[in-house]
């Protein structure tokens, strides 16, 4: 019984592989159309808001369509972003791939306590999950802009790093209310529970 409680709650059925595909074609239309780009002083000029699906879709329908939702976000950096330093799908694609599984989690410890904490949380620690992971990956493979110490590139990572955490700390919990206002509006009595068993 509890196994098959456990394969419902993370396994993919057809909507959660849709909502990946379409949260991943999200974080496209952002790059693509450099909305998911905001302007901040440091090396590399901007922010980003492109990991945001995939927690979202992590925190909505579990670890397997955030990890969804990331790799497309990565496969997208590997191929079109242009810098060198994402041409090593180690770094563009690999950490990507854990931003939904770590968000998750962090929501799953905390949604009994209270649900907006829970997707503030998850905000914050799918962020810093792709930032300290793919930081981490491209010191790791000594892939640092030339003439740029490890330090200072570190260092020039945290106003982009400030920007990312607070906005996925502001936007994740008021999408995550407003889809379940969204969901819970739409749910007769009888189909609210069948929902709540799949959703996670």
């Amino acid at each position: 019984m509890t196994q098959a409680k456990n394969e419902r709650q993370t396994g993919l059925n057809t909507r959660r592989i849709v909502v990946g595909g379409v949260l991943g074609a999200i974080a496209i239309v952002l790059a693509v159309t450099r909305l998911g780009f905001i302007p901040v002083p440091n090396l590399t000029g901007n922010a980003t808001i492109m990991h945001i699906p995939a927690i979202i879709g992590a925190v909505l329908e579990g670890p397997l369509v955030g990890t969804l939702a990331g790799g497309i976000f990565g496969i997208y950096s590997l191929l079109y972003s242009g810098s060198p330093l994402f041409a090593n799908p180690l770094i563009s694609v690999a950490p990507r791939l854990l931003i939904g599984v770590a968000s998750w989690l962090a929501y799953r410890s905390l949604v009994k306590v209270n649900q907006d904490l829970a997707a503030v949380v998850a905000g914050v620690v799918g962020t810093l999950t792709n930032t300290v992971l793919v930081v981490g990956a491209i010191l790791l493979f000594a892939q640092l802009p030339a003439g740029t110490g490890a330090g200072a590139f570190v260092l020039s990572l945290v106003p982009q790093a400030l920007a990312e955490l607070v906005i996925a700390a502001i936007v994740t919990p008021l999408v995550v209310r407003a889809v379940n206002l969204v969901r819970s509006g739409r749910t007769t009595a009888s189909e609210r529970g069948s929902r709540d068993d799949s959703s996670f």
